[in-house]
This record gives C-alpha cells, structure tokens and sequence, in this order.
C-alpha cells in the first residue's frame, strides 16, 4: 500500500467518523427537542391574582389593626381606674383578633405553596415519563436499525457470508447468525 492510499484510507475512516458523530448529535437534539415541546405542554397556573388578594387582605388587615390600636391608645391615656382595667380586657381581645387575623392571612400563602409543590411534583413525575419514552424510543430504534443491518445478509448463503468475512480478515467459523452479527458488527465499526 502507497503512502497515498493509506491517507486516503484515514481521510476515509475519519470521514466515516465525523458523519457518525453529526449522526448521533442530530438524533441527540431531536430527542432534546422533543422533549421540550412536551415540557412546554405542561399546565401553567397564574399566581399572580391570588398573590395580590393576599397581599390586599394583608394590608386591610394592617390599616384595621392600626386604627384599633390607636383608638385604643387613646381610650389609654383617657381612662382611669375601672376603666383602664376594661381596656386592658378590650387590649387581649383585640391580641386574640390580631393573632385570628394572622392566622386567616398566612392560609392563601400555605395553599399557595403547597399547589406549588404539588405542580412541582407533577412536572417532575412528566419528565420522568419524558425520560422513559424516550429511552424506550431509543431502544426501539437501534434495534430497527440492527434489523435493517441484518437484512442485506439475510438471503446469503453461509459460503457467501464467509467470503465476505474473509475479505474483511474476519474469523469464518460459526452459525450462519453469528456470521451475519459478525458482519453487521463489522459494518458498525
């Protein structure tokens, strides 16, 4: 063999190299694509509506407290005696208000935040699902290809498949399965 044919052989392995890279990228990015059109599909939910009524009753809640209180300071500093012992009473009921209060507000955050665990989880069960669909298409796939390898020698004769090993420097020996898997193998590489 000529140096110039053992280049040509290289350039030709490697040419065969690159387009079995480009190959696999391509089927790469279309399974990423495909599963990105199935992650765009998932529910969206707008939070933004409950957020603002949250924080609407938040701030009613603040300004009915404030005009309370103050109304309280003042009947305070007004009172003595029996009367200020009936403000102290009006002071813990309106406490126990506060903490009511507080208690009702922080609920539509709780909710919130557990529809927000429950998308979470759901949105992870669905690629999951993506993940499983697409190695299940994977595997399908390669054995269609190996199918459509096998298929060219499938009508030859053992003596026909064992000179074609024999061009390739392959072992002839064996049934005539393992000589096509032989080939196909060989046609792979």
């Amino acid at each position: 063999m000529t140096s110039t044919e053992s280049y040509t052989a290289v350039a030709a392995q490697a040419r065969q190299a690159t387009e079995k890279s480009v190959e696999a990228w391509k089927q790469g990015a279309k399974t990423f694509a495909d599963q990105a059109t199935t992650v765009a599909k998932l529910p969206t939910i707008d939070l933004v509506q409950p957020v603002e009524r949250y924080f609407d009753y938040i701030q009613r809640s603040v300004d009915l407290n404030r005009d309370l209180l103050t109304r309280w300071a003042e009947l305070v500093t007004s009172m003595t005696g029996l009367v200020r012992d009936q403000a102290e009473k009006v002071g813990s009921i309106a406490k126990e208000q506060t903490d009511t209060v507080a208690d009702v507000a922080t609920e539509p955050a709780h909710r919130a935040e557990e529809l927000a665990q429950q998308q979470a989880e759901q949105a992870e069960q669905a690629e999951k699902e993506q993940a499983r669909l697409a190695r299940q298409a994977e595997r399908a796939a390669a054995k269609a290809a190996h199918d459509e390898a096998r298929a060219k020698y499938e009508d030859l004769t053992k003596a026909e498949l064992a000179d074609q090993l024999a061009e390739r420097g392959l072992p002839k020996s064996g049934t005539v399965d393992e000589l096509i898997e032989r080939l196909v193998s060989a046609d792979s590489e």
